[in-house]
């Protein structure tokens, strides 16, 4: 019989299937098509701004919506439709991760005639603006929204906290700002609440201790301040609290321990204050506990060890102390521990040895003296950060055999020594290794070039030497490589991959020429060569990695003149050429093209931020932790200063000073307006100050002492509204210092020092404008001079002829009665008369 054929049954039963019930199904599977038109309106418009998406390819006229990808429809008895309707109606549109171009919120518009929805996903987009308020009030049965990781902005509308069937609420990772309104508390059915990750800020509410169905609230990474709300208590069924990240204050609620069914706690990274809770205690099924990095204070507990289901405990970062007298036997099972700066003394605590299962352990910034122990080495531990300490010795090799899962190891700044070990590239999995600050001696391993995910690398500061770097295979994945302040030599070595972004190699005994491969070094942001003994010109070859915005070859022994091609790195924001040999001009062309110094982007911010690292367990961010890499020491403001990696984007800085350059200062120097620091001081340039130097908007120290200038300083200067520094002594200036603004603020007699023609209120001499005019009632008496001297003649004559007679009549030469017998006396002594005469 034909029948008994399975092959041929089966065909049957297909195309019976196909034709007759398949037909049947779809009918009774088929949407409204008034909720097609909307899904297809919505399709329309995302194609219009990404055609290139395929997710939508099943969303046609000619199939029912309810057969779509992404869509899920009611079956017919459970529709909002009368029961002698078969059709369905939408329920969940499930419209994450759609595309990564930018989508204005207005395109969910079509979304919003779809009232009988109560699952809507559209998580992990780009959509932006603020959260239409009025559309999503008309999905008044939704039980389930999530509009996270996109970037919507504005207040959380009002009309969200209306939504009363709501029990999934997630807003994360999104701008929004604003508070939090106190309407929230009239979601009463909420179980999950996540507004992480926003710019929310002002208090917590009161009225959240409404939502006592609530079992995951998360309002981290935002900026909520003051106490943490008493009704917080009230949430009998919470399972999860992360509040880290905010600005939270006061201290911890002393009742805490009442939430009975809380398995993870989170406030790290707050501004609380007080001891921890002894009501903690009740806390049983606790598993996961973060207060890091707040200001709490008083002795920890011990019997936070006590808990048997403790996995992560995080108390690193507050003021909390640990009593090293205790003994300690944990009946826990630690995967993270965090100790960091917590007074912990001598050494590294033995129970800790008990803790096999540890994949985090923070100990940095305590007291901690002695050996690394073999028994640490030995636990398969991924983040040992052990920096800040006073640890010594050599490294176990135990700690980089090739079965160590070993990712992050953060020794810096302890008193380590010893050659680094051999085998130190069998760790695989080592992405940073921060061993600066210590005494380790000899050359680096060549064994480290295997590492081929070791994207931070730190050795500064220590005695290493040697003149053979490891060669990296160029696959590795680094970006920032420090050698600095250490005790290598022979020729720059170029061996590192290609994607470094940040090289130090300042402060050692480099010597020779700048290598012509540095070329290859094509992604590098960041070169410091400063301190060594390089010799030679500047060659073009450096001049072609463009993507340069640090250069810093200060106390060198370069020679020859500036490049013009040096303008070829048009992304330079500091360039530090100082205490160098370089003469000849600057150059016009250098300055006219150093567009990264020509403007200040809006609200800049390092594009080599600090390197941070989170670490997740059961897929939740338990653990963060930041490494800050050295700071760019430079001559700021007359003394050395360091400047921040983590914001070293907001800096600008042009600084030539202690060579041998000529001939005038270039006008277009003023072009450079988003220059912050200007050294030009210790040359030979000549001419006048160029006034264009006051187009400068943003310098704050401008230091052209030591030069050949001459002329005014000039009054446009005054428009310099952000200078505190100026520096122009030992120079020919003359004239008047400017007066206003700013330089009213210059008044240190120092920096204008020898320049004989300079006067003013700032160095105390007056201008000779400035000396009062002579009284006009004198220039009068100037031209009557010849007679008072005639008259002054004529008095003094006969004053003198008085006194003449006066003394011959004293004298006795003239007698106007002579007594008697005059004669006689006369006759009879003749000589005598005589004698008296003469």
């Amino acid at each position: 019989m034909v029948m008994a054929n399975p092959s041929l049954r089966l065909l049957l039963q297909s195309i019976f299937f196909f034709f007759f019930l398949l037909p049947c199904l779809s009918s009774s599977w088929s949407c409204p098509e008034y909720q097609k038109q909307a899904l297809l309106q919505f399709k329309s418009s995302i194609l219009a701004i990404d055609s290139s998406l395929h997710t939508f390819d099943s969303w046609n006229s000619s199939s029912s919506c309810c057969l779509w990808d992404k869509v899920a429809c009611s079956s017919p008895s459970n529709s909002n439709s009368n029961s002698t309707s078969t059709s369905s109606v939408v329920i969940e549109l499930h419209l994450s991760k759609l595309s990564a171009q930018l989508m204005p919120s207005n395109l969910l518009a079509p979304l919003f005639f779809i009232r009988s929805l109560r699952v809507l996903d559209i998580s992990q987009n780009s959509v932006n603006g603020q959260i239409p308020a009025l559309g999503f009030g008309n999905l008044s049965n939704l039980v389930h929204l999530d509009l996270s990781w996109n970037e919507f902005n504005g207040s959380i509308p009002p009309q969200l906290f209306q939504l009363r069937h709501l029990q999934y609420l997630d807003l994360g990772s999104n701008k929004l700002q604003g508070g939090l309104s106190p309407r929230v508390g009239s979601l009463q059915g909420l179980r999950m609440l996540n507004l992480s990750s926003n710019r929310l800020s002002g208090e917590l509410p009161e009225e959240i201790g409404n939502l006592t169905k609530l079992q995951q609230l998360s309002l981290s990474s935002n900026k909520f301040s003051n106490a943490i709300p008493s009704s917080i208590l009230y949430l009998g069924e919470l399972e999860e609290i992360d509040l880290s990240n905010n600005a939270l204050s006061m201290e911890i609620p002393t009742h805490i321990g009442n939430l009975s069914t809380l398995s993870s706690l989170s406030l790290g990274n707050n501004k609380l204050t007080g001891g921890i809770p002894a009501s903690m205690q009740k806390l049983n099924k606790l598993n996961s506990l973060d207060l890091e990095g707040n200001m709490l204070t008083g002795e920890i507990p011990f019997w936070l060890l006590d808990f048997k289901d403790l996995q992560e405990l995080y108390l690193g970062g507050n003021n909390l102390t640990w009593n090293n007298d205790m003994k300690v036997v944990p009946k826990c099972s630690l995967f993270g521990l965090s100790l960091r700066s917590c007074g912990l003394r001598g050494e590294i605590p033995e129970w800790i040895s008990t803790q096999k299962n540890l994949f985090v352990l923070d100990l940095s910034k305590n007291q901690l003296h002695g050996p690394f122990p073999q028994w640490l080495a030995e636990i398969n531990c991924i983040f040992f950060l052990l920096s800040h300490n006073k640890l010594s010795g050599s490294l176990p090799t135990a700690l980089f055999r090739s079965s160590q899962l070993l990712s992050t190891l953060a020794l810096s700044h302890n008193n380590f020594s010893g050659e680094l070990p051999e085998n130190i590239g069998d760790a695989k999995f080592l992405s940073i290794l921060m061993l600066d600050g210590n005494n380790f001696s000899g050359p680096i391993p060549q064994s480290i070039s295997q590492i081929s995910d070791l994207y931070l690398l730190d050795l500064s500061r220590n005695r290493l030497s040697g003149n053979i770097f490891p060669v990296f295979d160029p696959q590795v994945n680094m970006l920032y490589a420090d050698f600095s302040s250490n005790q290598f030599s022979g020729e720059v070595p170029t061996t590192f991959p290609p994607n470094i972004r940040t090289l130090a190699l300042g402060g050692n005994k480099f010597s020779g020429a700048l290598p012509l491969n540095l070329k290859k070094l094509r992604n590098l942001e960041r070169l410091e060569l400063q301190d060594n003994n390089i010799s030679g010109e500047l060659p073009d070859s450096l001049l072609q990695i463009s993507h340069l915005r640090v250069l810093n070859l200060r106390n060198n022994s370069l020679q020859g003149s500036i490049p013009k091609t040096l303008s070829n790195l048009q992304n330079l924001r500091i360039l530090d050429l100082s205490s160098n040999n370089l003469t000849g001009e600057i150059p016009i062309e250098f300055v006219n093209n150093l567009t990264g110094m020509i403007e200040a982007p809006p609200n800049a911010t390092s594009q080599s931020p600090d390197f941070a690292v989170a670490i997740s367990f059961f897929s939740s961010k338990i653990f963060r932790t930041e490494f800050a890499v050295n700071e760019l020491i430079v001559n700021w403001k007359k003394s050395k200063q360091g400047l921040s990696s983590h914001n070293i984007d907001m800096y600008f800085l042009l600084d030539l000073s202690n060579n041998q350059l000529s001939s005038e200062i270039p006008a277009s120097l003023g072009t450079l307006k988003a220059l912050k620091m200007l050294n030009l001081s210790y040359n030979k340039l000549s001419g006048k100050i160029p006034a264009l130097l006051s187009n400068l908007k943003n310098v704050e120290g401008l230091d052209l002492s030591h030069n050949k200038l001459s002329g005014p300083i000039p009054i446009a200067f005054t428009k310099l509204q952000q200078l505190t520094t100026l520096d122009v002594s030992n120079n020919k200036l003359t004239g008047r210092i400017p007066i206003g603004g700013q330089m009213n603020t210059m008044a240190d007699p120092n920096f204008y020092a020898n320049n004989s023609g300079l006067c003013g209120f700032q160095i105390r001499v007056p201008c000779p404008e400035d000396l009062p005019p002579t009284p006009k009632l004198q220039e009068d008496d100037n031209k009557e001079e010849p007679w008072i001297l005639m008259e002054t003649v004529g008095i003094g004559y006969a004053i003198g002829f008085l006194l003449t007679i006066g003394i011959i009549f004293l004298a006795g030469y003239f007698n106007p009665s002579p007594p008697p017998n005059s004669r006689r006396r006369r006759r009879h002594h003749p000589q005598r008369l005589i004698r008296q005469r003469i």
